[in-house]
C-alpha cells in the first residue's frame, strides 16, 4: 500500500520541479500517469459484509498451531509443516513451530493431583527420616581447665571442662 503511494507520488512531485528538472530519461510507456494507474490500481474498497476480517480480502486460514499438523506429511517446508504458496495466518507468529508448545498430555486437574502427590510423598519421606533417624545430640569436647588462660584469663568465658554438668540433661 505504501509502495503504491510512493510510486504515484513520484510524477506529482516531478510536476512541481522547475522546467529543467522535469526532464526524465524514462520513456512515457513506463513513467506516464496512465501506465502507472494501469499497473498499480487502487486496492478494492470492501464493505464489512464483503470483508468481515478487515484484512483486504486476504484468505485467512484456520488458526491451527503447526505442532498439531501431521509431522510425517509431504510438506514443502518440513520444519514449518507448510506447503509452497499456502496462505499464512495473520497470527503466524503465534502458530508457528518456534512458538511455545501447548501441553496437551494432561489436564489442569490431573496436574494438580500429580503435584499434590509429589508434595505429600516428599513430606512423608521427610517425616519417615525424622522418625527413623532422630536428631543425635552431639557431645561437646572437654578441655583441661576450660582453656581459661588461652581465652583471656579468669574473667573470660571459658570452654567446657571435665566435671561440668551434662549439656543436654533434662533436669
Amino acid at each position: 500500500m505504501l509502495s503504491r503511494q510512493i510510486v504515484r507520488a513520484v510524477p506529482r512531485t516531478a510536476t512541481r520541479l522547475p522546467l529543467i528538472s522535469r526532464r526524465t530519461y524514462l520513456p512515457p510507456s513506463i513513467n506516464s500517469r496512465d501506465v502507472l494507474d494501469q499497473k498499480y490500481p487502487d486496492a478494492p474498497r470492501l464493505t464489512e459484509e464483503e470483508d468481515p476480517g478487515m484484512n483486504g480480502g486476504y484468505v485467512n486460514p484456520l488458526p491451527v498451531k503447526r505442532q498439531f499438523r501431521d509431522p510425517h506429511g509431504d510438506w514443502w517446508d518440513k520444519q514449518e509443516r507448510r506447503n509452497f504458496g499456502e496462505p499464512v495466518h495473520e497470527d503466524f507468529d503465534l502458530h508457528g513451530m518456534f512458538t511455545p508448545h501447548e501441553y496437551t498430555w494432561t489436564t489442569p486437574g490431573k496436574g494438580a493431583v500429580m503435584f499434590g502427590t509429589f508434595v505429600v510423598t516428599f513430606l512423608g519421606v521427610l517425616v519417615g527420616i525424622k522418625m527413623a533417624y532422630p536428631d543425635i545430640q552431639s557431645y561437646p569436647r572437654e578441655f583441661e581447665g576450660g582453656l581459661e588462660r588461652e581465652l583471656g584469663g579468669a574473667g573470660a568465658m571459658r570452654a567446657r571442662m571435665a566435671g561440668d554438668p551434662e549439656p543436654f540433661s533434662k533436669e
